[in-house]
């Protein structure tokens, strides 16, 4: 009886010693989390770029990715540096695009973003916009406003803010001016400066209301681009 006993004793400290299976050995380590590859950077062409041919090849430099997978790139170009009006969406595994044939003279922008090979993919690049040459043009339009503050959807704690943009015309030369809309309608009517050369205007705010405002850029020469429609709130 005592032998049975004593070998159940020993039966179990065998099993208890055993129970791990790794006898010993470290931990399997996980696979490491998939991340999403680097933000591409646009190289050509370059921003502000007039283009005196309308075949436009696109490049720009190469994403990285910590698990080496490959990379496929989507281009997007547009008329609207809002990308509501997409001319060509193209998908490349190089750091090129063959030439496009693009309307002239015509304001484009472009950017790019990466995806791995597991569907994971970067934010797009910032933008950049370029100009297509016409036969006999003596004037571009200028480029549409770009954004700087406040951000589109911002909720603002204030009873003031500064609307604030950027300009840009591919001529150098030309003098550009600014009306500035805004209010709480969609689109905004109400235009509360007028050629003005300042990028920036202050407005006052009511609480816990939306408000809607755009830039009309103009150069001296009577060329003009009406920027889209941004908004923001106020608590």
């Amino acid at each position: 009886m005592k032998n049975s006993i004593y070998l159940s004793i020993i039966c179990l400290i065998f099993a208890a010693c055993g129970g791990g299976g790794g006898g010993g050995d470290d931990p399997v380590n996980p696979p490491a989390e998939n991340t999403a590859p680097s933000v591409p950077v646009l190289t050509i062409p370059a921003d502000n770029k007039l283009c005196l041919d309308n075949n436009v090849s696109f490049q720009w430099n190469a994403s990285t990715d910590e698990q080496k997978d490959a990379i496929v790139y989507q281009i997007q170009i547009a008329k609207d540096n809002a990308f509501s009006q997409i001319v060509s969406t193209l998908d490349n595994s190089s750091l090129s695009t063959s030439a496009l044939a693009l309307e002239k003279n015509t304001a484009y922008y472009w950017r790019v973003k990466a995806t791995d090979a597991k569907g994971l993919s970067s934010a797009y690049s910032s933008t950049f916009k370029f100009y297509t040459a016409g036969a006999a043009v003596v004037n571009h339009l200028p480029f549409s406003p770009e954004l700087i503050a406040p951000t589109i959807n911002a909720a603002l704690s204030a009873t003031t803010a500064s609307l604030q943009w950027n300009a840009s015309d591919v001529d150098a030369s030309d003098a550009l001016t600014y009306d500035v809309y805004f209010g709480t309608a969609n689109p905004p009517t109400a235009k509360v400066s007028e050629n003005t050369s300042s990028k920036s205007f202050d407005v006052t705010l009511q609480p816990t209301t939306q408000y809607y405002w755009k830039i009309v850029v103009k150069d001296n020469k009577g060329g003009e681009t009406i920027g889209q429609v941004w908004k923001f709130k106020t608590n």
